[in-house]
């Protein structure tokens, strides 16, 4: 029931409560969209400092070329109808190219027909361009330029699938100036190799986040894309690994290398997101070969809107918690009098017909409250009779009552034993059935085994060990069919407080998987004396045991050491025994300890069910033990068992 004052409290703030939250929501989200907009305009501004940086490097490049062709000096330096080595490489060294050679006019008919720039210098016009040199066109190039070229990919989520390995391409800028000396005409060639050219990308990275005019406080990368590898970045794998070899995702190279369009928009780069920038790059045949890629960190400004969220809505409490009482204290008049009469039906409610509300005022609500004794008045005659009346239907209903309580309980008692039977007599078929069809075959089989035994005779000696292995394994499964046989008997036939000794159980499961430890170099070894026994049911126990083995031989893959020790431990003032299952392993991640005996949990999506550990849990501690997992101080997992002795 809502109360006058909550009413009239919400037709005074309804406008304060519904519509300023309205118009704070309309006012956020276009203060959001202006805002996310703003940062796309800074990162088209710094992707069009880093296209500039780019192209004057190009520009400054060809200039610098061309300058070099028209000296004097180089001039001077012809011999043998073409410039010394040294005088390149000096040059070479000082426009700090990583290649620069000369073609003389004999040889530039061919080089133009693979490259445009060349061509165009033939026809006496300098030209730069960015061009993508095959692994053959490096390796001719002095400076081990393939090699520098070479990066291996790193598979990366959401990118497009490939089977390629290696980029062994190279992006260059790539320069040609025509050479128009007197006798000596030709085309001077240079070039800069792109790929792992950390000081280019460095330096775009400085001048666009690093300089207080552009950048500020923002944290930004760039990265140099060849197709939709990055070949040049300060993007980092880890802190002081560049992700040299990762690959954009397929929706960033459909949009920019496939459409040609200019990506402006929020991007996962490798392990952050970005407000990034893509700028799709073509070469010298107007083919577009790669990206350029200048992004900042979203993270702080998603901070900083988070920040305006939550002090518009602090705000806006501060507000109403200023409201509600200013208003509340200017309607006490009318309150007063409306809480005295709810205060007066609910003593009237709890038994006290005697309450009054007595006089509040003569205005319409003390009209009310006077009218309101009058009916209590009434009412409070009336319950005097009531419960005269009252008392003798009490008498008859718990009478009545009795005897329904008595029949419902005879027929719960008679349902229950009706369910009882049912699952017993269904039990006892299907457990007939069972033992019929599993007994019939384990009795073949142990009498065979019986009849190998007499036909053999002392040549049985080689396979006894099977034999008796064939034997046990027989009459585990008998022991099973016991177990379901019992299922049907009363509690008493429990075997939970029977005893067994740990030592043939352990060297039973090593024999048991000996098959996935022989698979690889697998070195077994125990210690494993003969203790006092322990209340767990054998074949659950061996269960547990050959599940740590599986394990420990999974993580340990084709070789290591496996550990299998047996000792006495009390813990809590209880005498038991402890296994413990040590491998050699990579050990266990320390996020994924707390979850390890979690029913369905794996590290290896796919190949198991990650029911393994959970189970042997249930079964270690329903027979009042404890399984417990840990990383060992040399390396590897250990997994302990601990077991209460029997007696």
């Amino acid at each position: 029931m809502i109360s006058v004052r909550l009413r009239l409290l919400i037709l005074a703030l309804a406008p304060l409560v519904v519509l300023m939250p309205l118009l704070l929501l309309l006012g956020m989200t276009r203060w959001t969209g202006d805002y996310d907009d703003l940062l796309a305009a800074n990162v088209q501004s710094d992707l069009r400092i880093a296209e500039q940086y780019l192209s004057q490097l190009m520009t400054r490049t060809g200039e610098e070329l061309g300058g070099v062709a028209g000296s004097v000096a180089f001039a001077e330096a012809f011999e043998n109808g073409g410039p010394n080595q040294e005088f390149l490489l000096a040059k070479r060294a000082e426009l700090r190219l990583d290649f620069l050679y000369y073609l003389p006019a004999g040889a530039v008919a061919q080089a133009s027909a693979r490259w445009p720039v060349i061509a165009e210098a033939q026809r006496g016009r300098s030209r730069t361009a960015i061009d993508i040199f095959p692994p053959e066109e490096l390796a001719a190039l002095p400076r081990n330029l393939d090699a520098r070229a070479r990066i291996d990919l790193i598979e990366t989520e959401a990118a497009v699938p490939t089977d390629r390995l290696v980029e062994d391409r190279g992006m260059v800028v790539h320069s040609a100036s025509p050479v128009r000396l007197p006798g000596h005409e030709g085309v001077l060639v240079g070039g800069i190799l792109l790929n792992s050219n950390l000081g280019f990308i460095d330096a775009i990275n400085a001048l666009v986040y690093r300089n207080p005019l552009t950048g500020g406080t923002r944290q930004g990368t760039a990265t140099l894309f060849l197709d939709d590898v990055r070949i040049s970045t300060n993007v980092r794998l880890f802190e002081d690994v560049r992700a040299l070899g990762t690959r954009v995702s397929a929706v960033v190279r459909n949009a920019v290398l496939d459409e040609g369009q200019t990506w402006l928009a929020r991007a996962f780069v490798v392990n952050d997101w970005y407000i990034s920038g893509y700028l799709p790059l073509s070469d010298s045949f107007g083919n577009r070969v790669g990206m350029l890629y200048v992004g900042f960190l979203e993270a702080p400004f998603a901070e900083a809107k988070r920040k305006a969220y939550l002090w518009m809505m602090a705000a806006f409490a501060g507000v109403l918690l200023l409201s509600a009482p200013v208003f509340l204290w200017m309607a006490k008049g009318i309150f007063a009098p409306l809480e005295k009469m709810t205060a007066t039906m609910r003593r009237v409610a709890r038994g006290n017909l005697a309450a009054r509300i007595g006089p509040v005022g003569r205005d319409e609500i003390g009209q009310v409250a006077a009218h309101l004794d009058g009916l209590l008045d009434q009412v409070q005659d009336r319950d005097l009779k009531l419960r005269a009346w009252a008392e003798e239907l009490e008498d008859r209903v718990d009478r009545r009552t009795a005897e329904l309580r008595d029949a419902n309980a005879k027929l719960e008692d008679t349902y229950r034993q009706l369910v009882m039977s049912e699952k017993l007599a269904s039990i006892g078929e299907i457990t007939a059935g069972v033992a019929h069809e599993i007994n019939n075959p384990m009795a073949v089989i142990q009498g065979n085994v019986e009849v190998i035994r007499m036909e053999l005779a002392e040549a049985a000696a080689p396979v006894e060990t099977e034999l008796t292995l064939i034997e046990r394994q027989v009459m585990r499964m008998q022991a099973i069919v016991g177990k379901l046989l019992k299922f049907a008997r009363p509690s008493e036939f429990s075997d939970c407080g029977e005893g067994v000794d740990l030592r043939p159980v352990v060297e039973d499961s090593l024999l048991l998987a000996d098959h996935a430890l022989g698979k690889g170099a697998i070195e077994v070894a125990s210690d494993l004396p003969s203790l006092p026994q322990v209340a767990i049911d054998a074949g659950e126990m061996q269960q547990v045991v050959i599940n740590l083995i599986l394990n420990a031989a999974q993580a340990m893959g084709s070789e290591g050491q496996l550990f299998l020790a047996l000792r006495e431990e009390t813990r809590d003032g209880v005498a038991g025994v402890a296994l413990e299952v040590r491998d050699s392993g990579p050990g266990i991640a320390e996020e994924n300890l707390a979850a390890l005996f979690d029913p369905f949990f794996t590290t290896r999506r796919g190949e198991g069910t990650g029911l393994g550990l959970s189970i042997s849990q249930s079964i270690v501690q329903r027979a009042g033990g404890l399984i417990t997992a840990a990383n060992a101080e040399g390396g590897g997992a250990v997994f302990t068992v601990w077991l209460p002795q029997v007696g």
